[in-house]
């Protein structure tokens, strides 16, 4: 999730399970300390551009490192703020262990996935019901929290989590539905036995991505879940071969190695750029969910020596035409 939505909901929790005299002080900490799990963004490489996708959701996200991270975060919040205002450290490790605790569970819930279980497992776990940016999510939220620690009332923090409850669970059913219509759109082009996947697209839970691959070819469209759900079509493209689409390539390069690595990161939905040569797409994620259009790639060099890493792109592709068009999905235009 966004670090917005990551400090609000951070903060809720401790306000709603802690003593009402210092919800200002425990919100605080618990947003602070929501939002300190992505700080393993600065585990970077200049020499491998991966790196950051293995780290990132790692170890700072799992279920076994929450009561480090509190007390880290304790730690350093105590030192610097909680004993001017009398709050015992015991008091600020709960709010800071609470906080930090919802981070990796919340991002669960999206669909990027993230290692709850590390070490134990390398699992990337994805709930696929809330988009990483949802405001609709967020606002209410960020409104009862701040209603919670000025006015010193629980009420308020309560109210919160269960908005947060209620919208994580609607989040599933229209999950279901998504699935269902898409696995409905399967069956009708006679695809059988395919794992079809609903992805919420950016800032809402109407319009839905839904991918399946289906012998060797990815089917990619949008499902809008409304009363009833409609299917918009979309593309198609046909899955990584790499004897076919890089025949150059040196199976025991670094960037052989590096296409097994982005594969573990994507769970295999990747496929050839059909705009460039040189791309790997994560098939993924699109502003426009019947789109391929991927936000991000990994970039190969025929020219490269064993040794050399390939590229790791982001791709801004949120222009005025994906904008409106999002907006006609969501609206039924």
């Amino acid at each position: 999730m966004d670090p917005l939505t990551q400090g609000v909901v951070g903060a809720v929790v401790p306000q709603a399970c802690l003593r009402k005299k210092q919800l200002l002080l425990l919100g605080l900490f618990g947003w602070l300390s929501g939002m300190a799990p992505d700080l393993d963004v600065l585990i970077r490489s200049t020499h491998d551009p991966l790196l950051y996708l293995e780290y990132h959701r790692q170890f700072t996200h799992s279920l076994i490192f929450i009561p480090i991270g509190g007390l880290i975060c304790a730690s350093l919040f105590y030192l610097l703020l909680a004993r001017r205002f009398d709050l015992s450290f015991k008091m600020t490790y709960l709010a800071c262990t609470l906080g930090y605790g919802t981070h990796g569970l919340l991002d669960a819930a999206t669909s990027y996935g993230t290692m709850l279980f590390w070490p134990f497992s390398d699992v990337r776990v994805a709930g696929n019901i809330i988009s990483i940016i949802d405001p609709l999510f967020t606002l209410p939220l960020l409104i009862l929290v701040l209603l919670a620690g000025f006015r010193r009332k629980r009420r308020y923090a309560l109210l919160g989590l269960l908005w947060m409850g209620l919208y994580l669970g609607f989040g599933a059913v229209q999950n279901y539905r998504a699935e269902r219509a898409g696995q409905e759109l399967a069956d009708l082009r006679g695809h059988q036995n395919v794992e079809v996947s609903a992805k919420p697209s950016f800032g809402n839970l109407l319009v839905w991505k839904v991918i399946y691959r289906h012998e060797n070819t990815y089917y990619v469209d949008a499902v809008r879940t409304g009363i009833t759900p409609t299917v918009v079509e979309g593309d198609r493209i046909v899955a990584l071969d790499l004897q076919r689409d890089f025949p150059w390539l040196d199976a025991n390069s670094q960037q052989a190695r590096d296409i097994e690595r982005f594969r573990w990161f994507s769970k295999g939905y990747i496929a050839k750029d059909p705009n460039y040569e040189d791309r790997i797409i994560d098939l993924r994620y699109s502003l426009i969910p019947n789109e391929i259009n991927a936000l991000w790639s990994i970039s190969l060099k025929p020219e490269a020596q064993s040794e050399d890493h390939a590229g790791f792109t982001h791709h801004r592709n949120a222009g005025p035409r994906e904008r409106q068009l999002l907006w006609q999905m969501i609206l039924n235009k």
